[in-house]
């Protein structure tokens, strides 16, 4: 069987509890999570649950059913064989004497990062994008010296079916591209 990266939404009751009860469930079943997220959404009565798991078709049908059967959960889509956007935030502290500063600065920028924080000998640079361009910005960021990282967990959302897919290959859109939006 083939292993494959699952990005599972679920929307829940926004009420005390929820996630225990789902991270309990899925971890004593041996399932294992790779990303976790969870946020309140437009509708205050419920939050989203992104999630990345790991495995085969079966391990999916099987986390979705255990999800499913909890009360809380009012709905679970697979949406990794949908058109969607996916984010992951990160702050990472970054060794950076004055000298440096230029360089990682120059980096941030070309990764549409932006520096939020500057002390004597370190900055904080936000980033934000899919995981490959997190994962990259981490590797050229080594070399001077991570010092700590923290990053969000992948959230997702499938994108609309009204907007041409020709018009959001790219990470950005351009909004003249969008016509009567």
């Amino acid at each position: 069987m083939h292993r494959m990266r699952h990005v599972l939404s679920a929307t829940v009751q926004n009420v005390p509890g929820v996630l225990a009860h789902v991270s309990g469930m899925l971890a004593s079943r041996g399932y294992n999570i790779d990303s976790l997220t969870v946020g309140e959404t437009e509708d205050p009565q419920f939050s989203r649950m992104t999630f990345v798991v790991v495995g085969d078709e079966h391990v999916l049908a099987q986390v979705r059913k255990q999800l499913e059967k909890i009360v809380t959960v009012v709905r679970v889509d697979d949406i990794s064989s949908k058109n969607f956007v996916e984010r992951d935030l990160m702050l990472v502290k970054i060794a950076a004497p004055p000298g440096k500063r230029g360089e990682v600065q120059e980096l941030a920028s070309i990764f549409r990062g932006r520096i939020v924080d500057v002390g004597p000998e370190e900055v904080i640079i936000e980033i934000s994008g899919q995981e490959q361009k997190i994962e990259a910005f981490i590797s050229l960021m080594r070399p001077f010296g991570i010092k700590e990282l923290v990053r969000s967990g992948r959230i997702a959302m499938v994108r609309s079916g009204q907007l041409r897919d020709d018009v959001l290959k790219d990470d950005t859109v351009d909004t003249t591209d969008l016509g009567h939006f």
